[in-house]
């Protein structure tokens, strides 16, 4: 495996893990209707660029595998829900929202990292294929990093303060 496998597995693996993280951080958060709603729907373009990213990995000699499955039993997610509506507002839970906010951020922009090199390798080899996957993709990966940056800077004061 050359370079450019490594670092596709890097970013597979990278955007496997967001998806999974921003779905528990919307479960977890789930009386924070912003957070929980938009964590969700950001997660979808994690799993996207995984199943995009496992399509175009044999052309450059890696496997890897499709996207996670995420279902959920009913009792746990009820279970699920009933524990998120007890924690509530506290500032306990600001302290772990602002945490977790924190790692996807952080998350999300390793991945980023890793499609700039993907694109800047696809731009030099004049590889097509590869530059058509980190044009789609990267934009949606920089939104996810705005996202949690945006949250990050309205909650921290309130959240800081109140604790």
């Amino acid at each position: 495996m050359n370079g450019i496998g490594i670092t596709l597995r890097a970013l597979h693996d990278g955007e496997r893990d967001l998806e999974t993280d921003l779905l528990a951080v919307a479960e977890r958060h789930r009386t924070e209707h912003e957070v929980h709603h938009v964590a969700t729907d950001v997660a979808r373009w994690s799993r996207e660029h995984a199943a995009r990213l496992a399509a175009l990995g044999p052309d450059h000699g890696v496997e890897l595998s499709g996207p996670r499955d995420h279902t959920a039993p009913g009792a746990l997610t009820a279970l699920r829900e009933k524990a998120a509506q007890a924690l509530g507002r506290r500032p306990e839970t600001g302290l772990l929202l602002l945490e977790d906010l924190r790692d996807l951020h952080l998350a999300a922009v390793r991945n980023s990292l890793h499609w700039e090199m993907l694109a800047q390798t696809a731009q030099a080899t004049r590889d097509r294929a590869l530059l058509g996957l980190a044009t789609d993709c990267h934009p949606q990966t920089l939104r996810q990093m705005r996202w949690t940056n945006t949250m990050i800077k309205v909650l921290s004061p309130q959240l800081l303060v109140s604790v």
